[in-house]
């Protein structure tokens, strides 16, 4: 029923070391655990008839596949050998774990289009702007151009031959049908209710700032050096590209103050560095 002897068949080391089928099975359990929440956008966002018991209940699902992965990411962060998986790392070029196709449709699924939009570039765009205009500058764009030349890196250009039509696609369909559309379909005393915000809240702390600062951690546990960071697979600025603090990404800023903004993601980091240095 479940395919196991499938499944099972599924991790294909590409060298003899062995921490190198962790990190391949850990990776796929996280695209299992994202093809469970966009089950759970797509049942949101298909409601014709929505009640706030609904919207928190599947909301809540969501946060909590999103919180199993950034529990569990100590099997990454502490569960490879180091000196296995920078030899290892290198058969995996120029694959990188920012080519999740699953992760891009999670954040179109999440918010308006335009709060993925480079911060830099979200003034020159209105809410209703073309999703072919504002794709051109989605944030995760930035992080992967070469960091000398500010050139696509191989990562990017793979990946877009492959998605780009499908994200743009998918872009115009969640304008009416993402998370926070399907929560202003609510009545106002249900969009005020302290549930509704918060568990939107932790959808929002989950996904842009827990979920790409576990990142971050393993990124420093295993790139980080004194002297010259060593580069991530695909080529991605990974210093820049992860920490939440730089990207300012938010699903929801209308339920956010001024203040919780300004503040995106910076104790979380400040503190995680400081135990990763404490240890190193």
């Amino acid at each position: 029923y479940i395919q196991l002897d499938t499944l099972l068949s599924l991790q294909k080391p590409k060298t003899k070391f062995s921490d190198e089928v962790v990190f391949i099975i850990y990776h796929q359990i996280t695209e299992l655990y994202f093809k469970l929440a966009l089950k759970e956008f797509n049942a949101l966002g298909d409601l014709s008839h929505l009640n706030k018991k609904e919207f928190i209940d599947r909301v809540t699902r969501i946060n909590r596949y999103f919180e199993a992965l950034i529990k569990s990411f100590s099997i990454m962060v502490d569960g490879m050998d180091r000196d296995e998986f920078l030899k290892f790392r290198m058969s995996l070029l120029p694959a990188s774990g920012f080519q999740s196709a699953q992760y891009r449709e999670i954040e179109m699924f999440s918010t308006d289009f335009i709060n993925l939009v480079a911060i830099d570039a979200r003034d020159s765009f209105s809410a209703d702007a073309s999703i072919k205009a504002m794709y051109k500058h989605i944030y995760w764009k930035y992080g992967a151009t070469e960091v000398e030349s500010g050139n696509k890196t191989l990562t990017l250009t793979q990946f877009e031959e492959k998605y780009e039509q499908r994200f743009i696609e998918l872009g115009e369909a969640c304008r009416t049908k993402n998370l926070w559309q399907v929560f202003k379909r609510l009545s106002t005393e249900d969009q005020a209710d302290v549930e509704v915000i918060g568990v939107l809240k932790t959808n929002d702390l989950n996904v842009n700032v827990y979920w790409p600062l576990a990142h971050y951690k393993s990124a420093v546990r295993y790139l980080a050096r004194k002297d010259v960071d060593v580069a991530a697979t695909g080529g991605t600025n990974w210093q820049k590209y992860l920490p939440p603090k730089f990207q300012k990404r938010i699903f929801y800023p209308a339920i956010w103050s001024p203040e919780e903004k300004e503040n995106w993601g910076k104790g979380w980091v400040e503190e995680q560095i400081k135990e990763i240095l404490r240890g190193a």
